[in-house]
């Protein structure tokens, strides 16, 4: 096995550190996922208020909490408190994946009064989505340099203030505009929401806030059709489906900005040696802050963001297959915003309410592929203690294994049955509950999967996933309807879910091969390999003794 100095300069001190969780987030172990390389070297062009001593120079010595109960590590905050912040992350996530769907259910409406064709209105989603592509290289990078509480307040503020620019729009063009901007400020709440659960909980005990977060991903796309149906068929102005965004956004803003704390640890540390240096900067000269040592320079950064992520995704085959089959996941769900109305409105006479309250299927779906995913990772606490912090990550693939299965089974289910009129509406209904169940279980799991193998590389992994999943998610709209009606919905469906089978045995293979395949990673730090190793020896050494 490759040493672990041939692969990272990191040393078990430098992975004390808690870990940062941007877009869908899991439990994971109670070590830095967030830092890369670089980022542990001093750089010495960096200002500061008092020149920081070099990490390694003489009596250097980096500043750290008050003991395990400082009261401002937000690890220790109350019980009470952690939940608010849980809830506010929550909250923001269904917001800004509200968004992405709710429009999908007035488009009718607004071809009329635009006079635009059906296949540019499927771009009011597929714009939004793309905004979603490129936010995630400013957003969480700039949580990392200003915190999670500056990027919070910034990003909903604007992302409510152009929902102003989608009631008013008197053009396609002004309205896709301001979608695209809303969705580049949309994604940021939800690529840092995972790090506030992540900021706040210790690993062995966040299952439950990470499942609720990991559900609310699925939630908001879920409810967009629901209300917004209702809301056109009462014969409101399309408009006010905007509006009530709009309000939505505004009130979750406030939110935010009354309720939400810094939760990021390196910048909360930072700011404690700038209090500290200037109440009596003599007594804390030999102290720096990790957080200011890091290179933040455009240069570094756009390296960070944009090159390094393609470089790892043309180099890791773990990370290739994850991308296809998330992406796959994540397309068929907004796929499902136009197929659900071929199947129960136009094929079933469904009203466009009723066609939204089959979405209900789906959220009751995913809610209970995110129980799932933790009903299987109860196990976790212990296998954290047993494996010293670094349990194998293919322990997460457990959920994806099932929702691996039942996802095929489910897409045939709901294309077979939907195509023909005579079966009952309630037979493809039923579907929808798999299908659900399957996404969530099946991205949840690979989200963890990839977070516990890349550790401090993980960030990047996920800006390269969600950068692919994205563009996937934005392009399926756009030939979702041409395909299901020249195909016929139950073979396109046959094609989805023949896809599907193709990427089912993927975490079956993971698990036997995973170990394998790590071992030759230049990102993967293998550190459950190690401590497999060196439990060996141990053990080894025990049984020598004994003779």
């Amino acid at each position: 096995m490759t040493s672990s100095a041939s692969r990272s300069s990191f040393t078990l001190h430098d992975l004390e550190h808690e870990d940062r969780t941007p877009h869908l987030a899991s439990p994971v172990p109670r070590h830095s996922i967030h830092d890369t390389e670089d980022d542990i070297h001093f750089n010495p062009r960096r200002e500061s208020l008092s020149p920081p001593p070099k990490p390694g120079t003489p009596l250097s010595e980096e500043i750290t909490w008050d003991g395990p109960d400082d009261p401002e590590n937000p690890k220790n905050w109350s019980v009470g408190r952690k939940w608010l912040i849980t809830f506010i992350g929550v909250l923001s996530t269904v917001n800004v994946t509200f968004a992405s769907s709710a429009p999908s259910s007035a488009t009718i409406p607004i071809r009329e009064e635009l006079h635009i064709s059906a296949e540019v209105s499927y771009l009011i989603t597929s714009v939004f989505l793309v905004g979603y592509v490129f936010g995630p290289l400013v957003w969480g990078p700039g949580s990392e340099l200003v915190g999670r509480r500056p990027i919070f307040i910034i990003t909903m503020s604007f992302y409510t203030i152009f929902h102003l620019g989608q009631a008013l729009a008197q053009n396609i063009e002004t309205l896709l505009i301001t979608r695209l901007l809303d969705g580049f400020f949309a994604v940021g709440p939800l690529v840092n929401a995972g790090g506030l659960i992540a900021d706040i909980w210790d690993a062995d005990v966040r299952g439950t806030a990470t499942s609720l977060f990991s559900a609310s991903v699925f939630l908001g796309p879920v409810l967009g059709p629901i209300v917004a149906g209702f809301m056109v068929e009462s014969g409101v102005d399309w408009r006010w489906v905007f509006w009530v965004m709009m309000i939505f956004a505004g009130t979750c803003t406030l939110i935010v900005i009354v309720a939400l704390p810094e939760t990021y640890a390196p910048v909360l540390l930072l700011k404690k040696l700038k209090a500290k240096r200037k109440a009596d900067p003599a007594s804390v000269s030999h102290l720096f802050a990790s957080h200011e040592t890091n290179d933040w320079s455009v240069k570094a950064t756009i390296d960070r963001t944009l090159f390094r992520p393609f470089k790892m995704l043309a180099g890791e085959p773990i990370l290739v297959l994850v991308t296809l089959y998330l992406s796959l996941i994540y397309g068929v769900l907004y796929c499902l915003f136009e197929t659900i109305p071929i199947i129960f409105a136009e094929k079933r006479g469904f009203t466009l309410s009723q066609t939204g309250l089959i979405f209900i299927g789906i959220g009751i779906g995913t809610s209970f592929g995110a129980f799932l995913n933790d009903r299987l990772s109860r196990h976790f606490p212990q296998l954290i203690k047993t494996w010293r912090g670094f349990p194998p990550p293919e322990e997460r693939l457990l959920a994806g294994m099932v929702g691996g299965c039942s996802f095929p089974i489910a897409i045939f289910w709901l294309g077979w049955t939907g195509q023909y009129p005579s079966v009952p509406w309630y037979v493809p209904g039923l579907s929808t509950i798999l299908v659900g169940m399957s996404i969530s279980s099946i991205f949840i799991s690979f989200i963890s999967y990839m977070i516990d193998t890349y550790l401090m590389h993980t960030a990047t992994a996920l800006a390269a996933n969600t950068f692919v999943r994205s563009l996937v998610a934005a392009a399926f709209p756009l030939f979702t309807v041409q395909m299901f009606h020249k195909l016929g919905v139950n073979y396109a469906a046959t094609l989805l879910g023949g896809i599907g089978i193709l990427l089912a045995p993927s975490p079956f293979l993971f698990y036997r091969y995973g170990p394998q395949i790590r071992s030759r990673s230049k990102y993967a730090p293998c550190k459950d390999l190690e401590i497999a190793e060196e439990i060996a020896r141990e053990r080894a050494d025990a049984e020598k003794a004994q003779v």
